[in-house]
């Protein structure tokens, strides 16, 4: 039997981001009423991350049709985006908060915007994929609002480590489509379904367009986050 189909811009789309609104809304107002319940609601949110790949693995398991290696090794961005808020959440890590920030608002929101599947409701597939996103994106916001991180000072250092690891891993996954014939990150070729790739122009220069876009992303990103050093005040009235 078939898999019910997905419609980017469908209802089934607009209700599934309705309600990955309504739990990124939940998460943050539990997390900021403090005490032990924030520290429950950031216990369940890092649960969600950790757990996620699992819950797709086993998602993907129930496709009737052939997949192929780009489901079976967590190297997709937001995959590792995923690890990453939960050890943030747990840790408050500055590196995996850093990371998940940047990398699940500037990269994940895309996913749910544009989602690259065509496996529809009720398909457990369907909903890892929109869980999935919405946990990382979910964090992305929790740490801010919820854990008051924030950037580095200067305002530029926290966009570029952002843009170094993301280029540590471009390399890694092209290395990894090459040896295993996969599409992580979409770096060798672009999603079946619309996506801003397709106004970015051919293979492979689509990489470094995509790339300047996530470096202006980073730092329009950053500004909210950003506060300036107090300044001693010097002298007495």
């Amino acid at each position: 039997m078939p898999e019910p189909s997905f419609a980017p811009f469908s209802a089934q789309h607009g209700m599934a981001v309705l309600v990955g609104i309504i739990g990124i809304a939940t998460f943050v107002t539990l997390g900021r009423r403090g005490g032990k319940c924030e520290r429950i609601t950031r216990a369940v949110l890092a649960f969600i991350n950790l757990a996620v790949f699992g819950l797709s693995q086993w998602a993907w398991s129930k496709v009737t049709r052939e997949i192929g290696m780009d489901n079976a090794i967590p190297l997709h961005l937001c995959d590792l985006a995923a690890f990453l808020a939960g050890f943030a959440l747990i840790t408050g890590n500055k590196t995996c908060a850093l990371l998940t920030y940047f990398w699940g608002l500037a990269g994940t929101i895309q996913g749910v915007i544009t989602p690259a599947i065509d496996i529809g409701f009720p398909h457990p597939a369907f909903f890892s994929f929109f869980i999935h996103h919405f946990a990382v994106i979910t964090a992305a916001i929790y740490l801010p609002v919820v854990t008051k991180w924030r950037v580095e000072t200067p305002l530029w250092r926290s966009p570029l480590k952002a843009f170094g690891w993301v280029n540590v891993y471009v390399v890694v996954a092209i290395i990894a489509n090459h040896l295993m014939g996969t599409n992580y990150g979409f770096l060798a070729g672009k999603p079946a379904n619309p996506s801003v790739l397709d106004h970015l122009g051919p293979h492979p220069g689509y990489i470094f367009w995509l790339e300047m876009i996530a470096l202006l992303f980073f730092f329009l990103l950053a500004l909210p986050l950003h506060s300036r050093p107090s300044k001693a005040r010097s002298g007495s009235a």
